[in-house]
């Protein structure tokens, strides 16, 4: 027992041996709970519409805004100084930035396009990328196979190889479609795609494979289901299916089924790639009514997502964190994991209509949340532990450490830098505040 138990705890990145900077996160993490709000520094910004985005570059030398009004900022975080404005980054707002090296990262916009730039030459972009017919929200980036992922609410997930990329573009496919395409993520590892949907569904491919696109009957689909709490573990596998608005692809004669799906060849040993599970998830106060899951984040190691939820009537918002549970499939053809509600907050529900963007910090430990006219920092315990050293038996309230606020309007989204004591936050007047401790 105890030899298994200790090969777990390496699975799971406990002990010094297997994360030796967990003492230095530790170190940091008090160092975010000793965060004043007199210690934040604002950026300007004012004219600029409201910041919809932030992201640092992997380095942190370099912080990116993604504007309301076509714009794109560049700042140094560490000396608060300006860098450069993108004037005519795209021609409609800017929703999301992702950098896919230390100088290299794309933009995506209403426009319906994506675009990539080099830091080195912003003058001009280094290509458009043309393929989206709505609004382009979100952009993820394999750096395994430097395939870029973007989504939009067009419902397409279409994946661009940057690896042929010419300043006319980049080859690229439509691999996955659903309706109400909200926000798309991939894991650390890259082995599952996540999509959150305004109608309160949340997609699961796993043991993901973005060179095979996924057309109708061209992958598994499971029953939709609700995730379980701690108490509903005995029960899960035994939840209904919810037919009525399911988000996958349909055909005139209804929503996909079991039966009219071709499953793929399965890997010997293992389970068929890019499985698809269709959960809905757990949220307090929402068991008889819909939600919409507008952001979604995955934990820095994988052991979690993180989803911003808001009911169908606006008038209730939470914050939800939910497990990956590992486990034997109950058939041949499913998942080897659903999802677990762990820990969950009711936010401020002010800016109703308007996406808030969260995060985990770099080590996973605390998260920045919005919250109403500023930005409130929560554990997952009052020590900031470690989500697998406290996860609860039933579902835990998320603990918050810290609360700051600077603005002067609904803030929006906020960052933590992956590489110093630092967060930034973005108001829907358009201004960025960075909060860092005074030494």
């Amino acid at each position: 027992g105890g030899l298994f138990a200790w090969l777990r705890g390496r699975c799971l990145g406990r002990g010094a041996a297997v994360d030796p900077a967990r003492d230095t996160f530790g170190a940091m993490t008090g160092l975010y709970g000793a965060i004043q709000p007199a210690d934040s520094v604002s950026l300007s910004t004012r004219t600029h519409g409201a910041v919809f985005n932030l992201e640092y570059s992997p380095d942190g030398s370099v912080l990116t805004v993604a504007c309301e009004q076509t714009e794109v900022l560049l700042f140094d975080p560490i000396s608060s100084k300006h860098i450069k404005t993108l004037s005519e980054a795209h021609e409609d707002c800017v929703n999301n930035i992702r950098f896919l090296d230390n100088r290299l990262f794309a933009t995506c916009s209403d426009d319906t396009t994506i675009a990539l730039w080099d830091l080195r030459k912003l003058n001009t972009k280094v290509c458009t990328l043309h393929g989206h017919t709505s609004w382009v929200k979100n952009i993820e980036y394999d750096t395994n196979t430097r395939l870029l992922v973007t989504s939009g609410f067009d419902g397409n997930v279409i994946i661009w190889d940057t690896n042929r990329c010419t300043e006319d573009g980049c080859p690229h496919k439509k691999f996955f479609h659903t309706r109400f395409l909200m926000r798309m993520r991939l894991t650390p590892d890259c082995s599952k795609m996540l999509i959150s949907t305004s109608s309160g569904y949340l997609l699961i491919l796993h043991d993901l494979d973005l060179n095979k696109s996924l057309e109708v009957g061209s992958y598994p689909i499971l029953r939709a289901r609700r995730t379980t709490s701690s108490s509903d573990i005995t029960s899960s596998g035994s939840s209904g299916s919810r037919a009525v608005g399911s988000p996958c692809h349909q055909n005139n004669s209804g929503p996909l089924s079991e039966k009219t799906l071709s499953r793929p060849s399965q890997r010997e040993g293992g389970s068929p790639r890019n499985s698809l599970e269709v959960l809905t998830p757990e949220v307090p106060g929402e068991r008889d009514r819909g939600n919409c899951i507008t952001s979604l984040q995955l934990h820095p190691k994988g052991w979690a997502t993180l989803l911003r939820c808001s009911s169908n009537t606006d008038d209730q918002e939470w914050t939800c964190v939910y497990e990956f549970q590992e486990g034997a499939p109950v058939r041949p053809v499913s998942p080897r994991c659903s999802l677990r509600l762990t820990h969950c907050i009711e936010e401020a529900n002010v800016g109703r209509g308007y996406i808030k963007e969260l995060c985990f910090s770099p080590d996973g430990r605390m998260i920045s949340s919005p919250h109403g006219f500023g930005i409130r920092l929560l554990g997952f315990d009052a020590h900031c532990s470690e989500l697998v050293d406290c996860l609860p038996r039933e579902a835990s309230p998320l603990r918050e450490i810290r609360s700051l606020y600077s603005h002067n309007d609904v803030v929006l989204t906020t960052k933590f830098s992956p590489t110093h004591c630092q967060i930034a936050s973005g108001c829907l007047s358009g201004r960025v505040s960075l909060y860092q401790p005074k030494f």
